[in-house]
């Protein structure tokens, strides 16, 4: 699997832009590897981006995905991606103030019953693995217009 995008490769999947993913870098949100002036990001990056943009789509501030972003961190010990791997599916529920994290859909439902206004939920495991999709289908494309010479030195390097 693809594992280290540039910043480009980043903004053309999730649709953020470049200063954006910059801005997160210099605060330190999502901290990308470096080779020189570039920036590198791993599927796990790209996997937090995708949720940061749909956390900011859906109207939180910046201080507060990062809030959400550092918690899932320490309550799991692990990045994200690796975090919601497997079948399982994970939630965030909001109702408006406060940010809930959910693992079971039995859970949820209950929730919602007491709760008196909406909940906004996110499926964490659904937008990782849509990145996780995306990244397939794009090393699919790639390998596609590869010219077969180089396809098959790709191979006999691998073997």
């Amino acid at each position: 699997m693809h594992t280290r995008f540039t910043s480009r490769e980043v903004v053309a999947l999730t649709g953020i832009t470049l200063r954006q993913l910059q801005w997160w870098d210099e605060r330190r949100i999502v901290v990308p590897a470096r080779e020189g002036h570039r920036r590198l990001y791993s599927t796990e990056d790209l996997a937090e981006v995708a949720v940061i943009c749909e956390l900011r789509r859906r109207g939180f501030s910046l201080q507060r995905v990062r809030k959400v972003i550092r918690f899932l961190q320490r309550e799991f010990s692990k990045r994200l991606a690796e975090t919601v791997s497997g079948s399982s599916d994970y939630h965030l529920l909001t109702d408006g103030h406060t940010l809930y994290l959910e693992t079971s859909a039995r859970q949820i439902v209950d929730i919602l019953k007491n709760s008196r206004q909406p909940m906004l939920t996110i499926c964490l495991s659904d937008t990782v693995r849509q990145v996780r999709a995306v990244v397939r289908n794009a090393e699919k494309k790639a390998t596609a217009s590869e010219p077969a010479a180089s396809r098959l030195t790709r191979r006999r390097k691998a073997s």
